[in-house]
Order: C-alpha cells, then structure tokens, then sequence
C-alpha cells in the first residue's frame, strides 16, 4: 500500500518561510510527477507546484519566485520551500503524486498539512 506522509506546516508572519515535506514509501516501482495543491477555506483545491522524475517544475503563477520545489536523489520524497509568505498563502497544502506500484499505477494524495500566515 502507498502513503504519502506530509510534515512542516504551522504558523508563520507574514514574509516569513516554511519549509514542507513529503515522503513516499510503500509497494513502490516507480514515481512519476510529485507535486503540492493547497485548499484555501471556501476554495477549491489549486495547483502550487509540480516536479518531474527529470527535475523539471511548473509553478503556478502566484507563487512563482517565492516557492521552490524539490526532489530528494531517491526521488521519493518532495520538498516546498516556501518563502516571503503572505496571508493569502494560508491553506491546507497537499502532497500528491503519480506513483506506479504492485498494484498498479496511481494517482495519491497525502493527508494535508495546514500552513497559516498571519501576524
């Protein structure tokens, strides 16, 4: 079975960073594209930021500049480094990714972590 573990969110000033992570682990073959969404109260679930198995990203553009995503070399886990965070950031973010297994290739989403910025 596949699980996505997210850790790092908590409260933050405005202008201030955050660094989140996600771990995989499970019946893995291979992981295609990791990424981060965030859900915003009363929004719906948007896009952050991608990262493929070559390192290539795609960011959306509200926080183009300010965030940074990664892969570690086992590419199995995916980082957001998060700076000069603005209370518009504050959401639930979540961790997903495109991960072939034993049973079967998938798309999988970590539990949320919530992330709030404000003074």
């Amino acid at each position: 079975q596949v699980q996505l573990v997210e850790s790092g969110g908590g409260l933050v000033q405005p202008g201030g960073s955050l660094r989140l992570s996600c771990a995989a682990s499970g019946s893995i073959f291979r992981i295609n594209v990791m990424g981060w969404y965030r859900q915003a109260p009363g929004k719906m679930r948007a896009l952050v930021a991608t990262i493929t198995t070559g390192g290539r990203t795609n960011y959306a553009d509200s926080v183009k500049g300010r965030f940074t995503i990664s892969r570690d070399n086992a590419r199995t886990t995916v980082y957001l480094q998060m700076n000069s965070l603005k209370p518009e950031d504050t959401a639930v973010y979540y961790c997903n990714a495109d991960i072939s297994g034993s049973s079967g290739r998938g798309v999988y989403w970590g539990q949320g972590t919530q992330v709030t910025v404000s003074s």
